[in-house]
């Protein structure tokens, strides 16, 4: 039998969670307890649940046993466990290829999207290269032997954001104050002290770098580069792109052996720390900063968790920090430790994007290589 007034909020919650409305989820009593179930919506895991729980599903309507479990009310200490037991069985085969993933991720030397981005790509080479494949060896040989040249930059990077991802959602999930999402949910990888949160690894956006530059009176730093470059008879290629000018300059003159070449690279450095620690110590501003500058198509309000990567020496190096697990596992676990208990109203964000405001809840977590 299914309770109808469950029947109700169930389609009311179905209602919110198609059309992105996860504000008004949130709201409902039974939205973490919907997001929760539908971690483990597939049929089998379904049928796994109710064999457990002893749930009588003969009755259940075709297509309709997501609904018909929702609707059974499941006790939350009972649902957790089944999810963790769940999660520990995937988990386990993933640990003991951890270590050769390692290997394999460091075996990239250079982070460059080639020009491509993912609009420009069909998804079945990220489903068919990226998704599937760890050796890295085996990944440049079928990518030599199948895929235009021109795209192999972009199927690296794709396939290194893609498994340190997985590396470092796993530290967050292995912690005792998450509950882990073991199936796809929309803008949900976990549930941290029981509110859901959707990960987000990235690292110091230039574009709010730029806006508090500004704010200081600095140029931008590119301006600067070919200032000083003009200044010293540093050629460059003046009509490239203007990150491969950025990058040529930044090289050159890092490795130009004249007191002044060091003094202004540490100026600029210094300076871009000072920027990054400010944010850090102030972080509402450069979370409202990252949610109001989405692109159009990825636009959301959900919930985030922010994990900032910062090399403060030399911030162009940020991207090997997502590899260095020691590095992320103490990092994320003493801050998942100090925040065991957090009133999630201290994490309320309110943004404007396009004319619109939004209200939701984030926080952000810097890891830096000092």
């Amino acid at each position: 039998m299914i309770n109808m007034d469950l029947k109700q909020e169930y389609d009311s919650l179905v209602t919110n969670y198609n059309e992105n409305k996860f504000e008004e989820l949130f709201k409902n009593e039974l939205g973490i307890y919907f997001l929760k179930m539908r971690s483990v919506s597939r049929t089998p895991l379904l049928k796994k649940l109710a064999q457990e729980l002893k749930i009588d599903i003969s009755k259940a309507s075709k297509g309709k046993l997501f609904e018909f479990m929702f609707c059974q009310k499941i006790p939350d200490d009972k649902l957790d466990n089944f999810i963790r037991q769940i999660y520990a069985e995937g988990r386990k085969s993933r640990i003991e290829r951890e270590d050769y993933l390692d290997s394999q991720l460091y075996k990239l030397q250079v982070f460059d999207w080639g020009g491509f981005y993912q609009n420009a790509v069909e998804q079945t080479i990220i489903n068919n290269y990226v998704k599937k494949i760890q050796d890295f060896e085996k990944l440049c040989d079928v990518i030599d032997s199948e895929i235009n040249p021109k795209l192999k930059s972009y199927i690296l990077c794709s396939w290194y954001n893609h498994w340190t991802s997985i590396l470092i959602e796993d530290i967050f999930r292995d912690h005792s104050s998450t509950l882990p999402a073991v199936g796809l949910i929309k803008k949900v990888d976990f549930f941290w002290n029981n509110y859901p949160f959707d990960l987000k690894v990235t690292y110091f956006p230039e574009g709010f770098m730029g806006l508090k530059r500004k704010e200081k009176n600095l140029k931008p730093e590119l301006t600067e580069l070919k200032r000083f470059a003009k200044g010293h008879g540093i050629h460059y290629a003046k009509k490239a792109k203007k990150n491969e000018i950025f990058s040529e300059l930044l090289t050159k003159i890092s490795e130009d052996i004249s007191e002044e070449a060091k003094e202004f690279i540490e100026a600029v450095h210094e300076q871009r720390k000072e920027i990054i620690l400010e944010a850090e110590n102030n972080p509402t501003e450069i979370i409202k900063w990252l949610y109001e500058n989405q692109g159009t198509r990825r636009f959301d309000a959900a919930n985030r968790l922010f994990l900032v990567l910062v090399n403060l020496k030399n911030l162009e190096e940020s991207w090997k920090l997502k590899r260095n697990r020691k590095l992320l596992k103490a990092g994320i676990d003493k801050f998942l430790d100090d925040y065991k208990n957090f009133d999630l109203d201290e994490l309320k964000i309110a943004f404007n994007w396009e004319g619109k405001s939004f209200t939701t809840y984030s926080t952000i977590l810097f890891i830096h290589l000092e």
